[in-house]
């Protein structure tokens, strides 16, 4: 009986501290961090960085659509299908208040980015922001967002030249296709990423001219 009475009194401290971080879960948070075990709850309680990251844990197994207590392969796969949806709806709210009339299209396009890079976006609305126009002017030029990160191989190198230059012609018409050959030396996977990565791109783009610009001045 001691060990319960222990446990429920770590449980109303955990519960405390988690109340005014997280106040309509916390119950469900506390339940979830008393299946630690009792030393390293006592820690927890003295340790705010401890605790933050059992938090995170534990919102994190809140989003999977499986047992908790269900920590086999199959977790990573559920868990980026099911963040993979809430980033989703999340995106598609906020591109929709662009009111660009390509809402879908456009969330679409930028779900195609790596998972973090689509979280920061999430927080960045200044960022959030160049990404939607720089997918809204791909979609003006009627470059196939669908295909923006499916390319492979030898014979994908042409359709990347002539989407990337669709894209550099966009920064420097005059020389777009000496900056677009250049570019097109680049690794595939980087030259991909440049197609949905508008910083990525500006900075190539511009090592690209001053490279050109040396050259002409030798």
């Amino acid at each position: 009986m001691g060990d319960e009475k222990d446990l429920e009194a770590l449980g109303e401290q955990l519960y405390d501290l988690i109340y005014p971080k997280h106040t309509e879960i916390a119950g469900k948070l506390t339940g979830m961090l008393l299946e630690l075990p009792a030393p390293v709850l006592t820690q927890i309680q003295h340790d705010e960085t401890m605790l933050t990251e059992a938090l995170d844990k534990a919102l994190r197994a809140l989003q999977l659509p499986q047992d908790p207590s269900n920590n086999g392969i199959s977790k990573k796969d559920d868990e980026a299908s099911a963040s993979s949806d809430s980033l989703g709806e999340q995106l598609f709210e906020l591109v929709d208040t662009c009111n660009t009339g390509h809402t879908q299209k456009i969330t679409g396009m930028l779900l195609e980015q790596h998972k973090e890079t689509v979280q920061h976006l999430l927080s960045e609305p200044s960022l959030l922001e160049e990404q939607v126009n720089l997918a809204l002017k791909t979609l003006e030029l009627g470059v196939d967002e669908t295909d923006l990160s499916d390319l492979s191989d030898a014979d994908d190198i042409e359709r990347l030249g002539e989407k990337l230059f669709l894209l550099v012609k966009e920064k420097d018409a005059a020389r777009a296709n000496d900056i677009t050959g250049m570019l097109l030396e680049m690794d595939t996977v980087a030259l991909r990423q440049m197609l949905s990565d508008h910083i990525m791109l500006e900075g190539a783009v511009k090592k690209a001219q001053a490279a050109l610009v040396k050259f002409y001045q030798n």
